[in-house]
């Protein structure tokens, strides 16, 4: 299954958003697909339960991590 299970992947908060991360907290996850939410950024309200959300602060560090 590539349902999304956001536990795993919460070692990435605190951490710096790059590919590897992504990669790494997408696998962890179950994910087919990761997408990196920055402030103010416009995106779409579609639920995905296939999707990992890592949300960053302006310096580029996940403050949240969700399914969506």
């Amino acid at each position: 299954s590539s349902r999304c299970n956001a536990a795993p992947a919460q070692f990435a908060v605190g951490r710096n958003a790059d590919a590897a991360l992504e990669n790494e907290a997408r696998t962890r996850a179950g994910a087919k697909a990761v997408r990196v939410l920055r402030p103010n950024q416009v995106v779409t309200m579609e639920f995905n339960a296939e999707r990992l959300n890592l949300t960053v602060d302006d310096a580029g560090r996940v403050t949240l991590v969700s399914c969506g």
